[in-house]
């Protein structure tokens, strides 16, 4: 039976609070449906004597739990009391059951309320007013000093249940919490587990808590828990800064470590005509600079094809704290729709993932070296995984001299034939020369050949059909690349080398690839990139099998005996490069489905496929002028991009997939929205409303028309380069990521509870500026846009440290949420007035413009915006809420 007392004061919670007839209903649901709530039954959540070992059953009623409310954005019910109420609860019986242990347990709710800037996604300012923090430490009864942190959200983006962003990782907190509050050993540390309910509001939540909980200042170290797909294991995505005791604990303590250095990299925005974020080259452990090498251009992923971020930004830079950043990869086609449910993780990654915190946990809180984490910030760690048996780990520095080890090694082995006596030795350095230039002519004329044939798949309008059926995508754009690269060297082999022995060749272009994997290695290492033991691993592993091997290969060539033992020499460091370019491809390819409408995705997983083909081939090129004939291998190479070509031309594979098993779906935005714009004296110019649709993917509606004829191009609309952010309410700053936009005429939207915008005052400064200072009254999520006109100048405002610093192409975005308590939103700007104004220009000095976005509750949904959305084919997921926009001059 349900506790009464809770029921009502969840219920007076939301008459304070001004909450909705509908949001009453649902916590009346609570009743029956057990929301938020705890059943006196025993086996519900007590599984069971505590062990002090993570029990994945138990953390599994908990991920049950927190998604059976549904949605739970910020402001909502459901995030700021059902969510929350069931987590108070939960942490009092863990506290009760613990009372007579060594360990003393504290909560505090937070409400904090501040602003910030960040670049990222361009560049925009966040303000917050009264969000969710459920801070709780536990920590010996005789006090800790110093404190270690475990981050979660609960909190969700609209429309989507979130159990794997993020409530998996909250029930495993809860569950890891229990274990350690259950400990018979004291700890030597604390520990604070912040369960924070506003992350998917761009960060904001661990940014009230590391700025301005007063447990924050004790904090040492962080791990973070999040996720970029669902289930799977959890990868390491990022540590640091410098701080590597921290990746050692995690390889010593983790009982299923899955960590490398390459992929530890921030999955983040960097937009074109910006610098990253300092700190992102040298972060402990990740090198996106590498990345960029490996991904064929920096400025593609700069551009912004990938819009996420973690709260790990906000405790290292705002807090200047070391942590591990954790996350769950696989499957990230669902990540952040309606399919992201419980019954798609499986206990066995909630047991894995709760093993591996609770053991690293345990490790730092017990080391001496969080007491004064700052004395071992140094340096930093490359560690990598091999085979998912264990993961090697050593200081950066040892690495540096490995890999010039390495390096010396090889640049002897080569300079030895170089140096030969008569003409042997210039002769072998022409060769070499020459070797190099044809192995660099084969990658370019191999990358452009790819690029040409992801051209045409875009230009046929069959682009994304890999989304749904990977393996074409290795079958046209694999089999292209690889037989452009076997062409080239035959056509090298025939034509140029028709005279040379094929064993001197086969010996040439081995030292080549040598060669240019050293150079690699050479130019990683003086970067002082962790990143760079790939190379290094590439060079000494078939360097050693080649020493080994030559008395073999001089005597009797490329017998099946060498080439049997040449392969097992090169399984570690190939397995291990095979594996990088999985994870690449697992969290990729989701990615390009949701990177918007701009960047043609089959353009960037083609230069994927082609890159890892090049580097796949490079010991392997010599086989090519070992072998006698390669027409068979190249005619079975091009029948299958041939036929893979005319399937893919002919639209024989669809993108998309709706099978509950394996769902692919395409991400549409639907805003039903209303627009008013008025003048400078302040009355209404224009009004009009409709449903205003985004495509977050690179074939737009092309898809959708046929099954809602009136979504074509007749309606596509331009951005209006007079108002701020092409007149429309995006929730978000990406614009530069998705240009192409639907508007379809419809009715006027009448929220219930409507924005209230007021100019409070104008003022002329002393220092020639003038002062706006403005009130807003509106829902939990608003955007505000600022756009200065030609050669007006935004000198200060009322955000972050005062100054305007994030600069979107002359405008500026403020994004604005607030929990269930939260007064009027003031804030005001000054402005310099332009000293010569534009009169082709708007009139004035400045647009104002201002969104709100209801993404919950009764205002969420309209007649007309349902009845669209059922229209929607089953393969789409179409997230959708209502939204108004106010457009001012002054």
């Amino acid at each position: 039976m349900e506790s009464d007392t809770t029921i009502r004061r969840i219920k007076a919670y939301g008459t304070q609070n001004n909450v909705s007839q509908r949001d009453n209903d649902t916590l009346e649901q609570c009743r029956n449906n057990g929301c938020g709530e705890v059943k006196k039954k025993p086996e519900q959540l007590v599984i069971g004597k505590p062990t002090g070992e993570f029990n994945a059953i138990r953390a599994r009623k908990h991920l049950e739990k927190i998604t059976s409310v549904g949605p739970r954005p910020v402001g909502s019910v459901e995030n700021e009391v059902l969510t929350v109420n069931y987590l108070l609860e939960q942490i009092e019986h863990i506290r009760a059951d613990s009372a007579a242990g060594p360990h003393s347990i504290s909560v505090d709710v937070q409400r904090p309320t501040g602003s910030f800037s960040i670049d990222f996604l361009g560049g925009f300012t966040s303000y917050y007013d009264k969000i969710t923090n459920i801070a709780i430490k536990l920590e010996p009864k005789t006090g800790a000093k110093h404190l270690m942190l475990a981050n979660c959200h609960f909190d969700t983006v609209a429309n989507s249940p979130g159990a794997s962003d993020d409530a998996v990782s909250c029930a495993v907190m809860l569950e890891v919490l229990h274990s350690l509050a259950n400990l018979s050993t004291p700890l030597r540390h604390g520990v604070v587990f912040l369960f924070n309910g506003a992350e998917e509001n761009i960060l904001q939540a661990s940014h009230g808590f590391i700025t301005q909980h007063p447990w924050a200042s004790q904090i040492r170290a962080f791990i973070n828990l999040e996720a970029a797909g669902v289930g799977g294991k959890e990868v390491v995505f990022q540590t640091g800064p410098e701080n590597p005791w921290l990746v050692q604990a995690y390889v010593r303590a983790a009982k299923h470590p899955f960590a490398s250095v390459v992929v530890s990299w921030k999955i983040r925005v960097f937009p074109g005509r910006g610098k990253p974020p300092v700190g992102t080259e040298t972060s402990g452990g990740g090198d996106p600079t590498l990345m960029r090498a490996i991904l064929l251009s920096g400025e593609v992923f700069q551009s912004g094809v990938i819009p996420s971020d973690t709260d790990f930004r906000i405790y290292r830079d705002f807090g200047n704290i070391p942590g591990i950043d954790l996350a769950f990869i696989e499957n990230g086609f669902i990540y952040h729709t309606k399919y992201d449910t419980p019954d798609r993780i499986l206990t066995e990654s909630i047991q894995r993932a709760g093993d591996n915190i609770l053991a690293v946990l345990k490790h730092l809180i017990m080391s001496e070296k969080l007491a004064d984490s700052s004395e071992y910030r140094h340096g930093n760690m490359v560690f990598f995984d091999l085979l998912g048996v264990f993961v090697v780990a050593y200081p950066a520095r040892v690495g540096t001299i490995i890999n010039c080890m390495a390096a010396i090694a090889t640049f002897f082995y080569l300079g030895k034939k170089c140096s030969l006596p008569s003409n042997a030795g210039g002769r072998y350095v022409r060769e070499l020369a020459c070797g190099t230039a044809v192995v660099v002519l084969s990658w370019v004329v191999t990358l452009l050949s790819v690029l040409i044939v992801a051209v045409l798949v875009s230009l046929l309008g069959r682009s994304m059909f890999w989304y749904n059926h990977f393996y074409m995508s290795i079958c046209l754009y694999g089999a292209a690349s690889t037989g452009k690269m076997i062409l080239i060297h035959t056509l090298a082999k025939n034509l140029y080398y028709g005279s040379v022995q094929r064993l001197e060749l086969g010996e040439l272009f081995f030292d080549v690839s040598l060669l240019l994997w050293c150079c690699a290695l050479v130019y990683l290492t003086k970067q002082g990139l962790c990143s760079a033991y790939v190379p290094m691993l590439m060079v000494s592993f078939p360097l050693a099998t080649k020493l080994l091997l030559a008395r073999e290969f001089k005597q009797r060539g490329a017998t099946v005996t060498y080439s049997v033992l040449y392969l097992l020499g090169l399984a570690l460091p190939y397995v291990h490069f095979m594996f990088l370019i999985w994870v690449v491809f697992e969290i990729f390819t989701p990615i390009l489905g949701r990177s918007g409408t701009e960047i043609p995705p089959d353009l960037v997983l083609a230069s994927l496929v082609a890159l890892g083909t090049i580097f796949l081939f490079s010991f392997f090129l010599h086989f090519i002028y070992l072998a006698k004939s390669t027409k068979w291998i190249l005619g079975g190479l091009g029948t299958i991009f041939a036929v893979a070509f005319i399937l893919v031309s002919c639209g024989m594979f669809f993108p998309y997939a709706a099978d509950p098993a394996s769902p692919r779906p395409k991400r549409v935005f639907v805003q039903h929205t209303t627009r008013t714009f008025h003048g400078l004296d302040g009355r209404v110019e224009r009004k009009d409303s409709g449903l205003w649709i985004n495509s977050f993917d690179y074939t737009g509606m092309s898809y959708i028309t046929p099954h809602i004829p009136e979504i074509n191009e007749t309606i596509r609309t331009k951005c209006q380069e007079d108002v701020p952010f092409c007149g429309y309410p995006w929730f978000l700053p990406v614009k530069f990521l998705v240009k192409k936009n639907w508007y379809l005429p419809a009715a006027e939207v009448t929220p219930k509870s409507p924005i209230e915008f007021k100019l409070l005052s104008k003022q002329e400064t002393d220092w020639g500026t003038t002062k706006l200072s403005f009130e807003v009254k509106g829902p939990s999520h608003m955007s505000l846009y600022l756009m200065p006109h030609s050669g007006a100048v935004l000198t200060s405002w009322s955000f972050g440290d005062g100054t305007p610093q994030f600069d979107l192409n002359g405008e500026y975005f403020i994004f604005y949420s607030h929990g269930l308590e939260s007064p009027a939103w003031n804030f005001w700007f000054e402005i310099q007035a332009p000293k010569s104004p534009d009169p082709s220009g708007p009139e004035g000095m400045i647009s104002v413009a201002i969104a709100s976005h209801y993404f919950f509750g009764e205002d969420q949904k309209t007649p007309q915006l349902n009845k669209m959305l059922e229209r929607f084919p089953v393969w789409a997921f179409p997230s959708s809420w209502v939204s108004t926009y106010h457009m001012y001059r002054y």
